[in-house]
C-alpha cells in the first residue's frame, strides 16, 4: 500500500481550519459572497469532509494523478443503502457548488443509487453502496497510488 501523503498546505489563503469553518456554515450550499478557488487536493479534501460529516462510510482520498493524466484525485465513500448513496452525492455537489461554485462536468448513476459518479475534471467522487464497492474494490485496484490525508489531526 501506498503511503499516505499530507498535505502542506489546502491553498494558500485557506488553510484546513478555515476550510472547515466555511464547510460547518449552515448556508454554505447558497453560496458565500466570495467563491474558493480550490486546488485539486483541497477540493478533495473538501468533498471528503462533507461525505465524513453527512455518514459516508470509510472516504478515502487517492491521488491517481501520476498514474491517470486526465484525473488528479479519486473521492471513494460507501454508504449502507442506496437513498443515503443519492444523498450523499446530493450533498457534496450542493456543498462544493456553495463554496466554490463549481458543479460536476457529468453526473453518472444518480438514479440508481448504487455507484454514483461526480465527475469534476480534476476530481472524481465515487459514492457506492457498501456491497457495490466490495465487488469493485477501488482501492484494491489503485493500491500502489498515495493516499491523501484528509482528516484534521
Amino acid at each position: 500500500m501506498a503511503d499516505i501523503e499530507d498535505i502542506d498546505s489546502l491553498d494558500d489563503s485557506l488553510d484546513a481550519i478555515e476550510l472547515l469553518a466555511l464547510l460547518e456554515q449552515d448556508n454554505v450550499s447558497e453560496g458565500p459572497t466570495e467563491y474558493v478557488d480550490l486546488d485539486e487536493h483541497a477540493f478533495s479534501v473538501a468533498g471528503a469532509r462533507v461525505l465524513d460529516s453527512k455518514k459516508g462510510d470509510d472516504v478515502v482520498i487517492l491521488d491517481v494523478g501520476a498514474v491517470l493524466s486526465v484525473v488528479g484525485c479519486f473521492v471513494i465513500a460507501s454508504a449502507p443503502n442506496s437513498r443515503l448513496v443519492s444523498s450523499l452525492a446530493d450533498e457534496v455537489r450542493d456543498q462544493l457548488k456553495g463554496l466554490t461554485g463549481r458543479l460536476p462536468l457529468r453526473t453518472e448513476g444518480l438514479s440508481h443509487g448504487q455507484w454514483v459518479l461526480l465527475d469534476y475534471g480534476d476530481v472524481v467522487f465515487h459514492l457506492f453502496l457498501e456491497e457495490v464497492r466490495r465487488n469493485y474494490d477501488l482501492e484494491r485496484l489503485w493500491r500502489d497510488v498515495p493516499r491523501v490525508n484528509w482528516q484534521v489531526k
